[in-house]
């Protein structure tokens, strides 16, 4: 049987489509720049190196979440809830505001880093070294404001301007350069590749401000509204925060466990895993950059049946997305993890693991944007965060039995509870039904009623 789809939505999904098309067409290159990165340092550094560098990057990327304060969240949230309200002012001045609180954030977060890398110094091993600290703390800054400033835009009806520098250029500088300098026979360090790293994400933001500006977009970074900003929305950005946490320590956290607790050499092989993993919600993430001020807008003004139809878009077209991939790793991932060496292709199984879960990301769709954009970012703390934290509690008890097995098994179970669980809490609380039987609320021609 047919599904029809209401002549009145069919414009809006349209349009929906065709952005999140180009949306997924730089977030394909980005992944596939991302590999490259990853494949051509796995190639030309050692394995110790190598996890140096993996690990730096899981605890900056960590960190970089915590340095902005929930801004990015919030600011396409707030400019599309502010503009259906008429304050334009007030949208614009969220923006300047945002930046510098994700730039002070940044730099403060960085210096306890290095701090704490400093007091950690005397109980280090003899062979072990704690620049790959350093090297993290440089690299806050630039993904702070890279993931503000995508999202400000973004929440502007950006696209290109938000996501070709950081995805694109950046992603092409930095393999590149690392060629260029192993041709010449200079071979980086796992600091040292998280320095050039900084340094060309720095310069890619410097430019894509510039150009931001030059063509009228808010961007820029100013002090006078802050105060202001803070005591109206402090409060909701401390959820948000707590929420985008919660969310890349389930994608970065198990690496720095895994190279705290074993060793850095296995942390590099689960990093290379969760990964490759994760290309599997490339076209959900892809999606998710395009509808979230969508959501928000269509919410907050009340239109319940257009914001259903854009989740049921974006589970659908995320599912059979992740499927494919899912089914090639199925095949092909022995041969897809050899890419980074031969020693790393032994990681079948963990991919496999974590794929499954990450598979559910898809069948239970844009569950996490439904909540954030709609005010129920407290709730997806208390189930997300919680099942996760749990989930985080028990792969240090199975760490020194299964090893990296029990860590990815932990995380696709946990990952499926958690996805389950709000996905439950959007259906019956928000009345938008985020997952694949999302569509079957078009099919009747019905709307989904605010619960």
């Amino acid at each position: 049987m047919r599904l029809r789809i209401p002549t009145d939505l069919a414009g809006l999904l349209q349009t929906g489509l065709l952005r999140s098309v180009g949306s997924l067409g730089i977030k394909v290159a980005t992944a596939g720049l991302t590999y490259l990165t990853y494949v051509v340092l796995s190639r030309t550094q050692t394995n110790d190196e190598y996890g140096h560098f993996a690990f730096g990057l899981a605890l900056a990327t960590v960190l970089a979440i915590v340095a902005g304060a929930g801004q990015p969240m919030a600011v396409l949230r707030l400019w599309a809830e502010q503009r259906s309200k008429g304050d334009e002012t007030g949208a614009r001045a969220t923006i300047a505001a945002g930046a510098t609180i994700t730039l002070y954030g940044s730099l403060g977060v960085a210096v306890l880093l290095c701090l704490g890398a400093v007091l950690y110094w005397p109980f280090a091993g003899p062979d072990e070294t704690i620049n790959h600290f350093f090297g993290a703390a440089l690299l806050i800054l630039p993904l702070a404001l890279s993931e503000y400033n995508s999202s400000a835009l973004r929440a502007q009806g950006s696209l290109w301007t938000a996501l070709l520098p950081r995805d694109i250029f950046w992603r092409l500088a930095l393999p590149a350069l690392v060629l260029a300098l192993f041709a010449f026979n200079v071979v980086l360090s796992g600091p040292d590749a998280l320095t050039l790293a900084a340094a060309l994400l720095l310069t890619m933001l410097g430019l894509q401000m510039l150009l931001a500006d030059r063509r009228g977009y808010a961007i820029m970074p100013a002090r006078a509204p802050v105060p202001a900003h803070w005591r109206r929305w402090g409060g909701l950005s401390r959820w948000l925060l707590l929420g985008a946490l919660i969310e890349t320590a389930a994608l970065n956290a198990d690496v720095i466990l895994v190279g705290l607790l074993l060793d850095l050499e296995s942390s590099g092989l689960y990093f290379n895993a969760i990964r490759t993993a994760g290309l599997m919600t490339l076209f959900t993430f892809a999606i998710e950059l395009v509808i979230a001020p969508m959501v928000a807008e269509h919410y907050h003004a009340g239109n319940m049946r257009q914001a259903q139809a854009i989740t049921a878009l974006c589970s659908w077209a995320g599912f059979v997305f992740s499927l494919v991939i899912f089914l090639c790793f199925g095949l092909f991932g022995t041969e897809i993890l050899s890419l980074f060496g031969a020693g790393y292709a032994e990681g079948w199984l963990i991919l496999m693991l974590l794929s499954f879960g990450l598979l559910f990301d898809a069948i239970t769709g844009p569950s996490k944007i439904v909540m954030m954009m709609t005010g129920h970012e407290r709730p997806y703390v208390a189930i997300f965060g919680t099942i996760m934290g749990l989930g985080l509690l028990l792969q240090i008890l199975v760490i020194p039995f299964w090893g990296l097995i029990g860590v990815a098994a932990v995380n696709m179970a946990a990952r499926i509870c958690a996805q389950i669980g709000i996905a439950l809490w959007c259906r019956f609380q928000i009345g938008l039904d985020t997952s694949l039987l999302g569509i079957l609320w078009l099919g009747k021609g019905r709307d989904a009623a605010r619960a």
